[in-house]
């Protein structure tokens, strides 16, 4: 069992494996998932389960995602980070990316850090 720091995954390739896709029914909070959302498998977080991801950019529901590790949300007021990854070659600034997994993540205390080089202008991650 691998335990990760999510951090040492900026701006590197990874495989998620999605357990929520796009779409994917919450029982609990009554709202359906607005993207893909799955884990990198065999790598553990700080709770002691795979390591989450968030996949931005796909808009159909996916199994798998290869894709680029743009950033990590560092959950300040819990023991988790949640890495976001995005297609190869797609540049998503800081506030799109905020706006993709606030559905969740407005019910954490948290700081974004970019992966350098994947941040800020280039091709529109909205078009």
């Amino acid at each position: 069992m691998q335990k990760a720091d999510a951090f040492q995954f900026l701006g590197r390739r990874l495989r998620a494996v999605i357990d929520r896709p796009l779409g994917w029914q919450d029982a609990r909070f009554k709202w359906a998932y607005p993207l893909n959302y799955g884990y990198i498998p065999g790598v553990f977080s700080a709770d002691g389960e795979e390591l989450d991801a968030y996949v931005l950019g796909p808009r159909q529901p996916l199994a798998e995602f290869d894709g680029v590790c743009a950033a990590v949300i560092e959950r300040l007021d819990d023991v988790e980070c949640k890495l976001v990854l995005v297609e190869p070659g797609a540049r998503w600034s800081e506030a799109q990316i905020r706006r993709e997994v606030d559905f969740i993540e407005q019910y954490f205390c948290s700081r974004l850090k970019m992966a350098p080089g994947l941040d800020g202008v280039g091709k529109d991650a909205d078009s």
